[in-house]
């Protein structure tokens, strides 16, 4: 079961990433970011948003080892963290921050108690 989970959350990765890397202006609007007269935020919605969350999950899926995958679940920590700052500090929509943290928490969680005690 754990192996499964595993590969459902690197697969979900790779779908979130994708959002990101081939529709970028869609993803900066469900993440209610404002466009400018600049093409640079979609710039960093691919390499951020998109390519990162795309090779990380790749990643964790190729090399198939509980280390990987809890680095995946590291790497969701940070993104739980840098979400439920910006609740407390930038007071963004609660509902729609609650709910990307709670999903970006839940993987981390999972990620790291299913596979760090594993790890060789």
């Amino acid at each position: 079961m754990t192996t499964a989970l595993n590969v459902i959350a690197a697969l979900l990765t790779i779908g979130f990433g994708l959002f990101g890397l081939l529709a970028p202006a869609f993803t900066a609007n469900a993440l209610d970011l404002a466009p400018t007269k600049s093409t640079m935020g979609l710039s960093e919605m691919r390499a951020s948003v998109g390519g990162l969350f795309v090779v990380t999950g790749l990643a964790a899926l190729l090399l198939n080892n509980p280390m990987a995958y809890a680095m995946l679940g590291i790497v969701y920590a940070g993104a739980a963290l840098g979400r439920f700052v910006s609740v407390f500090v930038d007071h963004p929509p609660l509902a729609k921050a609650l709910i990307f943290g709670g999903i970006e928490l839940v993987l981390a969680i999972w990620l790291i108690l299913a596979n760090l005690n594993r790890a060789s």
